[in-house]
């Protein structure tokens, strides 16, 4: 309700309706809803999907999804001086996220991401190979398109240069690549991140590391988001403890 009467008032401010838009000052309250139900893809799952993506202008963002937990908006506001591929150990420093345009109009580039605060996120061999691949790829496209592209340093731009649009991302390119894997129609970019996150969990891998990567405010909100995968680790857990005092 919020967003509408502030685009409608906005308009009427634009018309000279009105003077200002009493709607700017309002910080609607936080909507509690009950959580949704991840949907994340088994391990042979993902990699008939990653496999789907290989040779795609945007590979090197799925690779990042999956083996990373990277939330879509983070991925597309990724730029180039916040990832070291040359370093000992590969990373990339997340601190930004796509945002409305003024008066609502088109995507810029914000200043935080959703937690508020920056996190740095170890790559794995893959996805450090991938984003060198991806930026080889990038280097000849500037060239191929130089004088039409105004570079703003993004690592996954349009072809343009400038902030790609979420929604093109998914009914485009995202949709593309699930017809060819042959995946569930319903399967969303997010559930790349759900994929990452119980993939770990079921590896062994422990709760606060993951909740970490994943950028959660606290580790409550990866344990309630991912429970239903927890649940199955006692069994290790049982063995793990019967191999210690046998």
């Amino acid at each position: 309700m919020h967003v509408v009467l502030r685009k409608a008032l906005s308009q009427a401010v634009s018309d000279g309706l009105i003077p200002r838009n009493a709607a700017d000052g309002v910080k609607p309250p936080r909507v509690s809803v009950p959580g949704e139900e991840i949907k994340p893809l088994g391990s042979e799952e993902c990699a008939t999907f990653l496999g789907a993506s290989r040779g795609e202008r945007l590979e090197a963002l799925y690779v990042l999804a999956a083996h990373c937990g990277l939330r879509e908006g983070e991925l597309l506001a990724l730029s180039w001086e916040d990832v070291y591929l040359e370093a000992a150990k590969p990373a990339v420093l997340v601190r930004r996220t796509p945002t409305c345009g003024e008066e609502g109009r088109g995507w810029v580039v914000g200043a935080s991401t959703k937690s508020g605060k920056g996190r740095r996120v170890r790559l794995t061999r893959q996805a450090a190979s991938t984003l060198k691949d991806h930026r080889k790829r990038q280097l000849k496209e500037r060239l191929r398109l130089a004088g039409l592209r105004q570079d703003q340093g993004l690592v996954f731009p349009n072809e343009t240069g400038s902030l790609f649009n979420p929604s093109n991302l998914r009914n485009r390119s995202l949709k593309r690549i699930k017809a060819r894997a042959g995946l569930r129609e319903d399967l969303r970019f997010h559930d790349l991140r759900h994929t990452c996150a119980t993939l770990l969990l079921s590896e062994g891998v422990n709760v606060k590391v993951v909740s970490e990567l994943l950028g959660h405010a606290s580790i409550t909100i990866t344990l309630n988001t991912y429970s239903q995968v927890l649940p199955d680790m006692q069994d290790s857990a049982a063995a793990a403890m019967e191999t210690a005092l046998s």
